[in-house]
């Protein structure tokens, strides 16, 4: 969600709180934490010009987690940004392998700062590594995305995702000259990348069957190259 401000308050999720939502209150009940004005500055926020700011610092009301809130206007009343940044850090299966499991909350640690660009990146990043963790290890991404399809482990539908949402976005900003990415973009590739390590991962006995089959991984467990 995106931080949200009322009466001198803003709510938001707390990263101290385990990313619940929360309010981040502007004083004790008698006074305030503190405040910085700014004024000649170059603001412009949803069509409107400001020179004035104000750097209000507030206390989340769970933890007590400090934060700080930009507001513009002449009543101060306009949120133009806050910290700490958050993102809902997704729940995936107990079963991935450490290093993946680190990749991917790399990633949501780059959308809790807005590095939009590196959370896309990582996240090609994840996708890839759980596909050579898993015995797809020859050829290009995009192969390695079909051959899992081709396999059963992925749909054809979520194959489609992998390749709009996931690669072909880590391929821009990895390859290509520079653009944004908007958190939108991210966001999707975040749901999705989530939504494949489940499929590798939820019912992993299942897939581990499928693997072993079709000659993906040993009998114990680990990947193997596809020309062996």
């Amino acid at each position: 969600m995106q931080p949200t401000f009322h009466h001198g308050h803003v709510k938001a999720r707390c990263p101290d709180c385990g990313g619940a939502v929360t309010t981040f209150e502007k004083s004790d009940g008698h006074s305030g934490f503190g405040q910085i004005h700014r004024t000649g500055t170059n603001f412009n926020f949803k069509n409107n010009h400001y020179i004035d700011a104000m750097y209000r610092l507030l206390r989340c009301a769970g933890c007590g987690r400090g934060g700080i809130a930009v507001l513009l206007g002449g009543n101060y009343d306009v949120l133009f940004d806050f910290y700490p940044k958050t993102i809902d850090a997704l729940e995936i299966p107990d079963s991935i392998p450490q290093g993946i499991e680190a990749e991917f909350r790399e990633a949501e640690l780059c959308c809790s700062v807005g590095a939009w660009r590196a959370a896309s990146a990582l996240l090609r990043s994840t996708l890839e590594k759980t596909l050579k963790a898993n015995g797809y290890t020859k050829g290009t991404l995009e192969k390695k995305i079909d051959e899992a399809t081709s396999d059963g482990v992925l749909t054809a539908a979520r194959k489609q995702r992998a390749h709009d949402e996931i690669r072909v976005l880590g391929n821009e900003v990895v390859h290509d000259e520079w653009r944004e990415v908007t958190p939108e973009e991210v966001e999707m590739a975040h749901h999705y990348t989530q939504r494949i390590l489940e499929d590798f991962y939820d019912d992993r006995d299942a897939v581990e069957a499928i693997l072993k089959k079709k000659k993906r991984i040993s009998d114990e467990g680990e990947g193997k190259s596809t020309s062996e």
